[in-house]
């Protein structure tokens, strides 16, 4: 459902369960993934993500992994951002990212991926230092929102290489006002890069 222009919120356990179905129909069609967004943060301990599931695969793999979705019953969207491609699985959104801002998808991102349990599942996660560059990376003028950052900075802080974030992360005024923000809530230190 969508209101606004912004996804309604689908239940953390509606999520969870499409986040299994997704993670089959790529791994049943031999598409390497990585899960990403919210859940690459709530798998670590961090916040619950009730917003969507995303799905980073290199930009060579996007149509197929996009193409494994609807095979497995999910109803496709061409947005028209060119760098994702998006898919339901009833109520729930999922993301198939393979140009995120700040970084590019390659055997070095997924070199850099944890694997981790999910609900019984071993599946490779987006490391928590990619996760903070792309979303640092989003910042601008007209998307300016510190909230998830700042959640995700508080959650995790100790698990994050800081200093391997400050090095990649763009290097412009929103960029700069995070680390600002942060290091003034004390969530961070200045000599943390």
């Amino acid at each position: 459902m969508r209101l606004a222009g912004r996804v309604a919120a689908s239940s953390v356990e509606q999520i969870k369960q499409s986040l299994k179905r997704g993670a089959a129909a790529l791994r049943d069609a031999r598409v390497p993934f990585l899960v990403g967004g919210g859940l690459a943060t709530w798998v670590r301990g961090g916040p619950e993500s009730g917003h969507d599931v995303d799905f980073f695969v290199k930009p060579e793999d996007a149509e197929r992994a996009w193409k494994a979705l609807e095979a497995a019953g999910m109803r496709l969207e061409r947005p028209p951002e060119a760098w994702l491609l998006k898919a339901w699985d009833g109520e729930v959104l999922i993301d198939v990212v393979f140009e995120p801002r700040g970084l590019e998808i390659t055997d070095e991102v997924f070199g850099r991926a944890d694997e981790l349990e999910i609900l019984a599942q071993s599946m490779k996660v987006l490391s928590l230092e990619d996760l903070m560059v792309t979303k640092l990376a989003c910042l601008r003028e007209h998307e300016l929102d510190y909230e998830p950052h700042v959640e995700i900075a508080r959650s995790l802080r100790e698990r994050i290489d800081w200093s391997d974030v400050r090095r990649r992360a763009p290097d412009n005024a929103y960029v700069r006002a995070f680390f600002t923000l942060a290091e003034g809530l004390g969530l961070i230190s200045a000599a943390d890069g």
